[in-house]
């Protein structure tokens, strides 16, 4: 029986693409692309040759019955987006919805997504943590980031160039300027660039350096003694506690981490 592959996509280097990723989008019979124009690059890469039939935010409600309805009949599809893992930030759920009400199997492969490697090299705790995505625009914005002002959690989001001082300025707002935060943007490229410190530091940064690029912002999460107001003694028997007073003195003791772009140039 055919099946729907979602297929993760280089965030920007074309060499990250997995090998599994690269036989089955030689083997479906046809691919779903988020821009056509985007994915033909990665398949003449690839040295691929196949039809493209754009799958995106402003379609995928008019389409994904028919999708589903020709993998029903027996056609393989994959499913791939700009970059990334689809589904994620990226149109993906509506169609696996939809496969699996109408009994399709859905296979989706291990692969690039920004946000991973944004929260390991933060240095924040990596056993629990909340993705949130791109915030809304403007209606819902303010209100989803006061939900998450007594998170604890290490909480990622996405943010584009154009909105990256905006969102900088509110987390100002609602986690206070001396949050720590640590700032990825072009993930993988040759100009890669990750900026550490608070949150304060962080937005004078970019304020004089122009912003370029996707960016991951990954933000530490609210240190249990704040949200309840425990005593020193207390908060000091706390192992969570304990981990968050470490880094805030480490970043402390180092101009170079909270202050400081930290560059790796890729080949």
């Amino acid at each position: 029986m055919a099946k729907l592959y979602i297929v993760p996509t280089p965030i920007g280097n074309l060499d990250d693409i997995t090998l599994r990723a690269v036989n089955v989008l030689r083997e479906v019979d046809f691919i779903l692309a988020e821009d056509t124009r985007t994915s033909s690059v990665l398949l003449k890469h690839l040295g691929i040759e196949k039809r493209l039939h754009a799958h995106h935010k402003f379609n995928e409600h008019a389409t994904v019955r028919m999708v589903a309805e020709s993998i029903a009949a027996g056609r393989n599809a994959a499913l791939v987006s700009d970059a990334g893992t689809p589904g994620i930030s990226d149109p993906g759920f509506l169609l696996v919805r939809t496969c699996i009400e109408a009994g399709i199997e859905v296979e989706t492969l291990p692969g690039a997504t920004a946000f991973v490697p944004a929260l390991v090299q933060s240095g924040f705790p990596c056993d629990r943590f909340c993705f949130e995505g791109f915030l809304p625009q403007k209606k819902g914005r303010n209100k989803q980031l006061q939900a998450l002002a007594d998170e604890s959690r290490t909480m990622i989001f996405y943010e584009s160039p154009y909105r990256i001082i905006k969102c900088l300025e509110q987390f100002v707002e609602v986690f206070g300027e001396d949050r720590l935060i640590s700032v990825s943007r072009e993930l993988t490229k040759k100009f890669e660039e990750t900026v550490r410190g608070t949150i304060g530091e962080v937005l004078e940064y970019f304020s004089k350096h122009a912003p370029r690029g996707e960016f991951v912002l990954v933000v530490a999460g609210k240190s249990k003694s704040n949200r309840n107001n425990q005593t020193d003694e207390t908060a000091s028997n706390d192992p969570q506690h304990e981990d968050f007073t470490t880094y805030i003195d480490i970043a402390q003791q180092s101009s170079e981490y909270r202050s400081k772009s930290s560059k790796t140039p890729k080949a």
